[in-house]
């Protein structure tokens, strides 16, 4: 198969794109490679993933439509995993701008794409930030998410609704994919993990906020690969039961589905602090902070869609995945020339 992946350069494209070419596919890589965090770490991903004989690399803004239509005019995809997007909460409300470019304005020229060359399954980031003012736990993919608390959250949720309509519309086979705290090796240097491994190395005040009591569904970025492959080559059909009068979220009567991506086991994130301290052997310099616009207070994930589907089994504790992710931190930051940038 010729699988398109986008934001091949980010944290879960890369990783997902090297399963794929260790599985023998040919992978069609895509990004543009923007400066939200280091380029430096982008293009060492985009490095690793030039070294497989069946990757092409096509450097482009999917926001810019004669790119995309360029690009699938010159590629027979069978599949296309879409993750390409603006990522982070907190900087959806400093920048909204280039979260309409980036998530509404690509995933649309996606889906044109997609239905104008006839593709056998589109499988696309969703969030767990989609649930916003949402309590009830674990989150589950069948109960309404109207009420998002962010701009990221607001434009992942129109994400499955433009995938509806186009499924709806033209029978393009949509699975939308709802990651929970997604962390690992050649992670993101935004995301909390990263920055509080930086910091607490090199001597300096990790922020935490709502003092601390926060519970996160940290999921491992091996999980999520496998799950997303799992569910590649299983693209959603008609559901025949789907009740007009009681719609379920989840599907639909056309080829729509939504599922959650997670460990199925929300930890308090001063016990990810405390695994840290004690991987890199020193005490975190803590300032403790109110919460912050746009975040929740926990996440946390019903996966049993996805586990009576593929048999979709997280393997990874949380402290398995910290010893790779501080290990490869250890590995790659003391390289001479590599140095930790964030925005």
């Amino acid at each position: 198969m010729n699988i398109l992946v986008t934001g091949c350069a980010g944290f879960i494209g890369f990783h997902v794109a090297q399963r794929l070419l260790e599985d023998g596919y040919t992978v069609v890589g895509a990004d543009n490679v923007n400066d939200y965090y280091d380029i430096g770490l982008k293009e060492a991903r985009l490095s690793r993933l030039n070294s497989y004989e069946r990757f092409y690399f096509r450097r482009l803004a999917i926001e810019n439509n004669s790119d995309v239509i360029e690009l699938f005019n010159g590629n027979e995809f069978q599949c296309v995993i879409h993750l390409a997007a603006q990522a982070g909460v907190r900087y959806s409300i400093q920048n909204p701008h280039a979260y309409i470019q980036s998530n509404l304005v690509a995933f649309t020229n996606i889906l044109e794409g997609c239905r104008n060359h006839q593709i056998r399954h589109l499988l696309y980031a969703s969030s767990s930030s989609v649930y916003g003012a949402n309590v009830k736990m674990p989150f589950s993919a069948h109960d309404n998410v109207d009420h998002p608390v962010s701009l990221y959250a607001a434009t992942k949720k129109a994400n499955e609704l433009l995938a509806h309509t186009y499924s709806h519309l033209y029978g393009l086979p949509t699975t939308g994919l709802r990651f929970f705290t997604v962390y690992g090796p050649w992670g993101r240097p935004d995301m909390a993990y990263f920055s509080f491994t930086k910091n607490i190395i090199e001597d300096k005040t990790i922020q935490v906020f709502n003092h601390g009591l926060m519970r996160r569904d940290f999921t491992y970025i091996d999980d999520i690969v496998e799950g997303i492959v799992r569910l590649m080559n299983c693209p959603p059909t008609e559901n025949r039961s789907w009740d007009r009068e009681f719609p379920d979220p989840a599907s639909s009567y056309a080829p729509y589905r939504i599922f959650n991506i997670g460990n199925n086991q929300p930890e308090e994130l001063m016990l990810l602090i405390n695994i840290i301290e004690e991987l890199v052997g020193k005490k975190a310099r803590v300032e403790f902070k109110p919460m912050q616009q746009g975040d929740v207070v926990a996440t946390y994930a019903d996966i049993q869609d996805i586990q009576q589907l593929v048999d979709f089994k997280p393997a990874t504790t949380l402290r398995q995945g910290l010893e790779r992710f501080v290990g490869w931190y250890m590995s790659y930051y003391s390289k001479q020339g590599n140095e930790v940038r964030t925005i």
